[in-house]
């Protein structure tokens, strides 16, 4: 499945489904060529995991927190939002927390968020694409099935209206969304679907009335946390302060609190309120004994069944040749910039500039 694509000219039609980053980084490379693209997304706005709840308090980010840069294509997307103002450095003050206590943790990578929101970042490249005239995006739109006409493929949406028909579909959902729509047409790819196993995240989220108590040996503007230790720490995987993120110093002690995705997936069925109590419990619990938390504002939580890929993939995107391809950060190792890479590599095959 991994080599040079059929042909594809400026002329053709193209539809994504899912307005993440991949499928953003797909649509900007194949708009670039020429053709008519079309994304959908069944959500209001663009960024799949790198979304943001906005409060009237605080805006809070409940996926991605924030990545990282290995690859130089992706570096040179960086550089270019950077220049745009969507995204800014951080955090600078990360901990791990362990058996041997909370100490500062430098691994040497520059990490980025979205500015001044993580969904800055895709609603700047949802924007950018848009801009053109010959690509559109279509938000509160599930699409619910595939089907075959003499001139392509038609897409229905869940509300039964038809959409295309389009030469080509690429779609960025996660496999076990993906394979639902793929089934009836394709085995390979249904059968790459049911291989690419996810794992879920509890993300919860809390806004106080004042900061966070103090943790001795540790800077009291702390931007996030690790918790290392499953058996110390069998709740919480990352904590958040979302009020240090770039543009947000002016809202109150707000934190997103990423479980562990062990923990996550024994609660899955748990309600979102049952759920807010753990982790709020949990954040408790990092205190020293005597600290008390700032009054409470509001919290809550929310779910996401497919967080992330189980194992690494050796592909970065899947296609057939009657028009179908697959891209995502299932694709390669769940990072923002493992989702890019996916959709920019597949884009580029699409147009005949590359394949890997």
């Amino acid at each position: 499945m991994v080599k040079p694509l059929p042909t594809f000219t400026a002329h053709q039609s193209v539809a994504i489904i899912g307005a993440g980053i991949a499928g953003l980084a797909c649509g900007q490379v194949v708009a670039s060529s020429g053709a008519s693209v079309t994304l959908f997304d069944k959500a209001r706005g663009p960024g799949g995991r790198m979304s943001s709840k906005r409060r009237p308090s605080a805006t809070l980010d409940l996926g991605a927190q924030a990545f990282s840069v290995r690859d130089v294509d992706f570096q040179r997307a960086v550089d270019e939002w950077l220049a745009a103002g969507c995204i800014a450095a951080w955090p600078t003050r990360t901990y791990q927390a362990s058996s041997r206590g909370w100490q500062a943790h430098n691994d040497g990578q520059k990490r980025y968020t979205g500015a001044p929101r993580m969904s800055a970042l895709t609603r700047h490249m949802a924007d950018s694409l848009t801009a053109q005239p010959n690509a559109e995006l279509h938000t509160g739109t599930p699409i619910a099935a595939l089907n075959p006409s003499p001139n392509g493929w038609m897409l229905v949406g869940a509300d039964g209206v038809h959409h295309g028909p389009y030469d080509q579909i690429v779609i960025s959902a996660p496999p076990p969304q993906t394979h639902a729509l793929v089934k009836p047409w394709d085995d390979a790819l249904a059968a790459a679907c049911l291989t690419r196993k996810q794992r879920a995240c509890w993300v919860g989220w809390a806004i106080f009335d004042g900061p966070l108590p103090a943790i001795p040996g540790v800077d009291q503007d702390w931007q996030m946390a690790r918790f290392a230790h499953p058996v110390l720490y069998p709740v919480l995987n990352i904590v958040s302060r979302n009020q240090t993120k770039p543009g947000r110093d002016a809202q109150t002690e707000s934190v997103s609190l990423l479980a562990q995705l062990e923990w996550s997936e024994a609660h899955l069925e748990q309600s979102a309120e049952m759920v807010a109590e753990q982790l709020l419990n949990a954040l408790k619990s990092i205190f020293p004994p005597s600290a008390t938390l700032p009054p409470l504002i509001e919290t809550g939580a929310h779910r996401w069944r497919y967080a992330q890929p189980s194992t690494s993939s050796e592909h970065d995107y899947l296609y057939s040749a009657n028009g179908l391809a697959l891209c995502g950060d299932s694709f390669r190792d769940g990072r923002i910039e493992d989702a890019w890479l996916s959709g920019h590599h597949l884009g580029e095959a699409l147009v005949g500039r590359s394949a890997h």
